[in-house]
């Protein structure tokens, strides 16, 4: 039996791998929403990207080691937005934006929440792409050919990638005389994570961090396997009890339509799909892909959850039963279309990246138990190992990130040696369910909604954003304004 597994791919698009003949499906992580549901209406306006310059740093390629080949420099794209910013004489804050599993081009038009706040704050903005990804490839080389070189791919990791953020970050405050600007880390998703545990790796560079929808507690098993799938389940039951019962009923029923003579040929006329199915797990993967994609950006004022399930209680199909609901449940939430299953796609360099970093570090030991509306479709160690050594050979290294960042009882452990960590989340998110909800101490803060979904307050604000998601982003100001005041009196009183 195969495993479900985590891989971030902005196309949302189901990536999968095989083992043993089945297929390894893949919930994502990427704080895009490509669905024109709210990408198009949240999107900070494409004339923002031109208040940015573009730099490039000579990074070093091994921060860790000291061999000749360590100090081989790459350039690492950078981008600073310098609008709003107070200047160094006033020691005005820069907020930074730690880049994660895609090319940094978009985020300036996708992070919202920066530019709507840069005025308040007099904020330097500056986003950094992480190594490996976008134009910061090293030596040149395709993401493909990087990954194809076991010595290069070796220096593909997040404690790299953070030392990259320092450097660059010291740069910039160097460059600009900005010594005494307090600088406020920002990461969603993968780069939630990423800021968080910068902040507690460089406190003496990061004096804050905003970590959105940061699921650091799916390591090491510290969150039950089944956790995500159960707040999908969770979501759709919460939105309809029928569709919640269509949903878990529809899987037996695809396996029978399948096992019958011409099973598959009939599934591709109920479907529509795109191309002709090479077996059942190939819409299954794509109905679970749906389903995931709805509850974690299950975004007002649509709710793409609601959507789905208005359609499927909403079908008058008479001809094919349950599966007639269920393709009515895609259309709902796809619109009108000439297929939707199997359509051509591109290999995009996050799922080409991730691969490589769940092989390598980002162990999340994710599955589906009988605790969902999902078939059963556990993790399994021996599987994902397997998986690992036949596509680069290595051993995945299962404890490594809560042996160097941490995760194990975090509320004992940070409460007297973290600080200054916003934890942010939405509870329909399917993440969540590793995310910190709880505050640690009075400066490691959860601020979550439970209508919240994934990396939702990052987005730019809207007209139309319900009262609990504004007072979600005033929070975080507040709180960012809070950290600020007590540097500058604290900076203030060493001065004197």
């Amino acid at each position: 039996m195969s495993l479900s597994w985590l891989s971030l791919i902005i196309s949302f698009i189901l990536s999968s791998a095989s083992i043993s003949g089945r297929k390894l499906d893949t919930p994502t992580l990427s704080l895009h929403r490509e669905h024109n549901l709210r990408d198009s209406k949240h999107a900070v306006s494409a004339s923002v990207a031109n208040d940015y310059e573009t730099f490039f740093f000579n990074q070093t390629l091994d921060h860790f080691n000291y061999r000749p080949e360590s100090y081989t420099a790459f350039k690492q794209r950078y981008l600073i937005n310098s609008n709003y910013w107070g200047g160094a004489n006033y020691s005005a804050p820069i907020f930074v934006y730690l880049g994660a599993e895609s090319p940094i081009d978009g985020e300036p038009t996708t992070i919202g929440f920066l530019t709507d706040n840069a005025a308040q704050f007099k904020a330097l903005l500056v986003y950094i792409e992480h190594r490996y990804y976008g134009e910061s490839i090293p030596l040149g080389m395709t993401l493909k050919g990087a990954l194809e070189d076991a010595n290069i791919r070796g220096y593909f990791s997040s404690a790299q990638a953070l030392a990259d953020y320092a450097a660059i970050i010291m740069h910039v405050k160097q460059k600009l005389k900005a010594r005494y600007s307090p600088v406020i880390v920002v990461g969603a998703s993968y780069g939630g994570m990423l800021a968080s545990w910068f902040r507690l790796k460089y406190p003496h560079v990061a004096l804050g961090a905003l970590a959105s929808s940061a699921p650091i507690l799916y390591y090491d098993r510290i969150t039950p396997q089944d956790a995500y799938h159960w707040v999908i389940t969770k979501d759709f039951k919460e939105a309809s009890e029928t569709c919640y019962q269509t949903i878990r009923d529809s899987w037996s029923e695809i396996d029978r339509v399948a096992h019958k003579p011409d099973g598959l040929s009939n599934l591709n006329k109920m479907f529509k799909t795109c191309k002709p199915l090479e077996s059942v797990d190939e819409l299954k993967g794509y109905l679970k892909s749906l389903y995931w994609r709805a509850a974690q950006y299950d975004d007002p004022p649509i709710y793409p959850v609601t959507m789905i399930c208005n359609g499927i209680d909403g079908a008058n199909t008479i001809e094919n039963g349950i599966l007639g609901k269920i393709f009515a449940g895609i259309v709902a939430y796809d619109g009108n279309s000439t297929c939707y299953v199997n359509p051509s796609t591109d290999v995009s360099q996050t799922s080409l990246g991730w691969s490589w970093q769940k092989c390598s570090e980002m162990v999340m030991p994710i599955g589906i138990t009988n605790n969902s509306m999902f078939q059963p479709h556990p993790f399994i160690l021996s599987d994902f190992i397997d998986e690992c050594n036949s596509s680069y050979g290595v051993m995945p290294q299962l404890h490594w990130v809560t042996t160097y960042y941490g995760g194990y009882d975090i509320e004992l452990i940070l409460r007297r040696f973290g600080s200054n960590i916003i934890f942010s989340n939405g509870l329909r998110d399917p993440w969540s369910s590793a995310g910190v909800l709880k505050n640690i101490s009075n400066s490691i803060i959860a601020v979550y909604t439970e209508k919240g979904s994934h990396c939702l307050d990052l987005y730019s604000e809207m007209q139309t954003d319900p009262n609990w998601l504004v007072m979600q982003r005033k929070t975080e100001v507040k709180i960012i304004k809070g950290w600020i005041a007590e540097y500058y009196a604290d900076l203030l009183a060493f001065k004197q």
